[in-house]
């Protein structure tokens, strides 16, 4: 563990945030910062304005919406920490972290356009009747990387529906323990079948109780942080300034020099919205559009709403607690303590509520990461894909009342790695969706609701669904 500790170190510390912030630079750059000027296109798509099906076309009965596929990606990576791992970068990195965290986002949101893009254009039928893709068939169809595809979906079943769903279902059954005073395993078991019910409905299910659990987690945890934000109207232009400033050094509170701050902000940036990790695009080729970039656009809008909508919510409210840095708590402590502060003794459970919900929506997502992986290493063969659910299921109860001391480090390392491939990979690839988000933008120029062929781009080959 502590070659495990010290790898992470280097990983996470060094390794990946360069090669995720310097993808990101490149990435914004290349596509003429498309995260700014497509935002319009990101707004009409998540609000049904432009339609991401033909003119005409109407979603087929085993189909994933590309909202359903945004809302599967978004259920995974919105989890504790945003709830949690915001609060510690604030009090290690002081205010300037939340500065650092939105420029992370930003940037990343060109990232993950590519990888969501690539993820459309290499999907496969699943034959069902709807789709299945990810990095893993990138790398094969696009690369033809067979080796490093099938280690890369082992490892995102491994990391995403065995280690973090340990992680996520404890962190569920701990916080309801600690707030009332419930058994861990009572926790386990109602968590537990609660996951079975979703994960054996297969697919259709899963998309829809994301569709359905994601919107009303997020607007419910971003509409109380607005009434404290009202609540504060007052105090919150000099709460921006101090943003700024602590995010260069200039004022310098709670360790918040800018090297600090800057670290903080990126390393939370980057975990929490996980753009160019390759697991969002596990969820972003299911859906049936009309243009592959339509998704992109979706998956970016994705780690906008992570980062600087839900973070930014949970940082806001730890600022607005007197002294926040020497309450003695940080994490989810910490911001129990700072909403309490402000909305009352229901601030407590409201918060244990909101983990509820971004913790076992992380499980479903999560394990929907392990099952494409799964269907890609087996062919989609009926009795692994049952076994699979077995495990998962019988991990989730294990996740809830085992002691957990190196699962979440082993994650860690087994995430960076995961990661590295994939940032090797769109690399790569990038000049193939860069032609396709050209072919996006042409088409929106000239007024119409962009479809897409390969014949429009004969640089891209190997597409089975496009062609």
């Amino acid at each position: 563990m502590e070659l495990v500790n010290t790898l992470n170190g280097y990983l996470w510390s060094y390794i990946l945030i360069g090669l995720l912030l310097i993808s990101g630079i490149f990435y914004t750059l290349r596509t003429g910062f498309a995260q700014i000027f497509l935002f319009g296109d990101m707004l009409k798509l998540v609000t049904g304005k432009l339609s991401a099906l033909k003119d005409g076309e109407k979603k087929e009965a085993n189909q994933v919406s590309a909202f359903q596929a945004f809302c599967i990606s978004v259920s995974s990576h919105v989890g504790t920490g945003n709830l949690a791992g915001v609060a510690i970068a604030v009090v290690l990195g002081g205010p300037g972290a939340l500065f650092w965290m939105w420029v992370t986002s930003l940037i990343g949101c060109a990232t993950s356009l590519i990888e969501n893009t690539l993820a459309q254009v290499y999907k496969e039928e699943d034959g069902k009747g709807g789709f299945r893709g990810g990095p893993a068939y990138y790398m094969e169809k696009a690369l033809g990387w067979k080796s490093m595809a099938k280690f890369f979906s082992v490892i995102v079943i491994i990391t995403f529906a065995f280690a973090f769903n340990t992680v996520q279902a404890n962190t569920i059954a701990q916080a309801f323990e600690g707030s009332f005073g419930f058994s861990p395993m009572v926790v386990g078991i109602v968590v537990t079948v609660l996951s079975a019910l979703v994960i054996f409905g297969g697919l259709q299910r899963i998309a829809n109780f994301a569709g359905l659990v994601v919107p009303v987690m997020a607007l419910g945890y971003v509409i109380v942080a607005l009434i404290v934000l009202l609540m504060n109207i007052a105090h919150i232009p000099a709460l921006i300034m101090l943003i700024v400033k602590s995010a260069f050094g200039v004022q310098a509170m709670a360790g918040g020099a800018m090297g600090v701050a800057m670290l903080q902000g990126v390393k939370r940036g980057l975990y929490s919205n996980e753009a160019g990790m390759g697991s969002a695009p596990n969820a972003a080729a299911t859906s049936n559009v009309s243009h592959p970039v339509k998704q992109g656009l979706l998956q970016a809008f994705g780690v906008f709403v992570d980062t600087i909508i839900i973070c930014s919510a949970t940082g806001f409210i730890v600022l607005l607690l007197p002294d926040y840095a020497n309450v003695g708590e940080t994490g989810i402590k910490l911001t129990q303590i700072a909403l309490s502060r402000e909305v009352g003794a229901w601030g407590n459970p409201f918060i244990t509520a909101c983990l509820f919900l971004f913790a076992f929506s992380s499980v479903i997502g999560n394990y929907y990461y392990g099952e494409t992986n799964v269907e890609f290493l087996s062919g989609g063969n009926k009795q692994i894909m049952l076994i699979f659910r077995v495990i998962s299921v019988a991990i989730i109860y294990i996740g809830s009342v085992a002691k957990l001391s190196t699962v979440w480090d082993l994650a860690d390392l087994s995430m960076g790695i995961m990661a590295i491939m994939n940032i090797v990979a769109i690399a790569i690839l990038s000049p193939k969706a860069l032609h396709v988000i050209q072919d996006y933008r042409k088409k929106r120029k000239e007024g119409k609701n962009p479809e897409y062929s390969v014949k429009d781009t004969p640089e891209i080959t190997n597409t089975e669904v496009w062609d």
